[in-house]
């Protein structure tokens, strides 16, 4: 039984570390799912036993995406004692991970268009934006800055990082721009020091 659930846990990180690579390289209306079964060696039929549609499998893929973002938040924050410093260490993980080229697609844009913005922000509410409230949570009870509703604030911070990433998507071949954002980002959480 525990080689069945193995081998079937093994199948379906087949099938998504594959349809990653090919929504990736050519985006879900160009990604054919026979081309995704070839290359993970399966039949059409193994792939419908664990996936409903191509869309499904494309909104399993975008959770693994934010996932593994979500991740690399943490990680990065967490390079720093200094609660500030973990704000903008994380803001910064967020923003260069949604816009690397493995993620930039999916994420930023097929994402939303295909799976609709409701479903988009219910995922960054689980793993990014949980986070970013938690870190803000922490910061105002140690009274790092004024007692503002905490879940506007989160919204507010978190939409900001969105915009610019979904704005970086697009702008990645200006030179400097990169850096520039992050200035501002800097200058940015400075303001809401108290």
């Amino acid at each position: 039984m525990r080689r069945n659930k193995a081998a079937t846990a093994e199948t379906i990180r087949k099938l998504i570390d594959v349809a990653r690579t090919h929504f990736t390289d050519y985006g879900y209306a160009d990604t054919a799912l026979e081309s995704i079964v070839h290359e993970a060696n399966l039949t059409r039929g193994a792939v419908y036993h664990h996936f409903r549609s191509k869309k499904e499998l494309f909104r399993i893929v975008l959770e693994d995406v934010q996932r593994e973002v979500a991740e690399r938040v943490e990680q990065e924050a967490s390079a720093s004692e200094d609660l500030w410093q973990q704000l903008y260490l994380g803001c910064r993980a967020f923003i260069m991970a949604a816009v690397e080229e493995r993620n930039r697609r999916i994420m930023l844009i097929d994402g939303p268009a295909i799976l609709g913005w409701e479903v988009w922000r219910e995922m960054d509410k689980n793993h990014s934006m949980r986070l970013l409230r938690e870190q803000l949570g922490i910061m105002q009870d140690h009274g790092y800055f004024r007692m503002v509703p905490l879940d506007a604030m989160t919204h507010f911070i978190s939409g900001g990082l969105n915009e610019t990433a979904l704005w970086l998507a697009n702008e990645s071949l200006q030179p400097n721009v990169l850096d520039e954002t992050m200035k501002v980002l800097a200058v940015f959480l400075e303001g809401l020091k108290q």
